[in-house]
């Protein structure tokens, strides 16, 4: 008698308990494999999708529980090759229980490990969507019994590693020292600590600093067709539709993918925009447009009117660019440029804290966070051409003014020892 007639139904166990060790292997690396934007828009999808993302919500729980099933069935699927190979041996069949051994050892790590894992890295959204539902099964049964584990886990690590401490979060000397380290290249070290400080600058700018104001947009009614841009890009890159009979900006679309828009009725195909308030931390924005992968945030005021955008494009600037300023990216022009040895010329949308690191001071806490702003409030009224204003150390003359409040001033420093001039 052949050996798979003799030891069939112990066979066929096999297979099934092999396939069930796939299915774990499988679901690991996908769920595990899953990216920030996978997970977005898992959670936009089915039932099947919603419950991948919700088994990801709590993933010690999932791992412990994939574990557990997958040492279970291998245990059980080698105990079932061991008998068969035992059986063999007491029958003085000893090759044929040799090639039982290595060909079921061999089966269960192709077929049960590396292909499966392979095929979850691959797909990952995709094979998420296929295991979620059983998955979630076996997580639940599992439930009871995992309370067990987490208190033996903590036991060990108390008898082996009592001294073991959860490793703090990286801070910005360390992300800097990793960077000089991880190459000999200077420039590009500098170039990659300059956009490091940036990142951990976006969460104390606030929106208002960096946005772009309703004076530097364009904003169009719906209905918008190509022929009302005139044949020109906009500044902000962006063709942005307001609402019937208003300025509220309702949506947006990036004029780079000009090839493929239509040519009428742009307002349907537009991309909807994410509100954001004046206050929020441009960290803030950056995290609402991601997630809901957007390109443009609407900033409103306490009144809930738009008062300036923010474009994905402007926070990348920000970022990757050194010194980037709303000046140079809106007016073409320097924020600060020096006149003389104690003359600068500054545009009103100068921040007050660019003005502060280029004159390395302290200045003192204001509502406003522009020139301009400085400039208004001490006034009481929009400036004209002449105006001056003698602020902290500062002495402010208008230059250029518009009515829209827009303006140049020329700047002087009233003690320049204490400004560090």
């Amino acid at each position: 008698m052949s050996v798979l007639q003799q030891f069939g139904p112990l066979f066929a166990a096999m297979v099934v308990l092999a396939a069930a060790s796939a299915f774990f292997s499988c679901s690991e690396a996908a769920l595990f494999s899953l990216r920030a934007d996978d997970r977005r828009a898992l959670k936009n999808g089915g039932t099947t999708q919603q419950t991948a993302v919700w088994l990801l919500s709590q993933p010690n729980r999932l791992l412990m529980a994939i574990l557990f099933w997958n040492l279970i069935i291998n245990i059980v699927y080698f105990a079932l090759a061991s008998v068969v190979s035992l059986k063999l041996q007491e029958e003085e069949r000893g090759t044929e229980a040799g090639l039982v051994a290595v060909v079921s050892l061999l089966a269960i790590i192709l077929a049960s490990e590396m292909v499966p894992k392979t095929v979850g890295v691959l797909i990952p959204r995709r094979a998420s969507s296929l295991v979620s539902v059983p998955l979630a099964a076996a997580v639940r049964v599992f439930d009871p019994i995992a309370p067990v584990f987490s208190w033996t886990i903590r036991l060990l690590r108390r008898l082996f590693l009592p001294g073991f401490r959860v490793e703090p979060y990286l801070e910005l000397a360390d992300l800097e020292q990793a960077i000089t380290v991880s190459t000999a290249d200077e420039e590009l070290a500098a170039q990659e600590r300059s956009a490091l400080h940036n990142i951990v600058q976006l969460s104390d700018l606030k929106a208002e600093e960096l946005m772009r104001p309703r004076t530097q947009y364009q904003s169009f009614q719906p209905p918008v067709s190509l022929a009302d841009l005139g044949g020109q890009l906009t500044r902000s890159g962006y063709l942005l539709v307001t609402e019937k009979n208003s300025d509220e900006i309702v949506s947006a679309i990036a004029l780079k993918n000009l090839p493929t828009i239509p040519r009428h009725n742009l307002e349907h195909f537009a991309q909807p925009v994410v509100y954001v308030p004046w206050c929020s931390s441009v960290a803030a924005v950056f995290d609402q447009l991601q997630a809901h992968q957007r390109e443009v945030a609407a900033i409103v005021n306490e009144l809930g009117e738009t008062i300036g955008i923010v474009t994905l494009e402007d926070l990348l600037q920000t970022v990757f660019e050194d010194q980037a300023s709303r000046s140079a990216r809106l007016l073409e022009t320097v924020p600060i440029s020096r006149e003389d040895d104690n003359l600068w010329r500054v545009t009103g949308m100068t921040s007050l804290r660019r003005l502060g690191r280029t004159f390395q001071m302290k200045l003192p806490q204001s509502k406003s966070l522009t020139v301009a702003g400085i400039v208004q409030e001490e006034l009481g009224r929009l400036p004209v051409v002449g105006d001056s204003v003698d602020w902290h150390l500062f002495h402010f003359v208008v230059v250029e003014a518009d009515e829209l409040g827009q303006l140049t001033v020329e700047l002087q420093v009233v003690d320049k020892r204490r400004a560090g001039q």
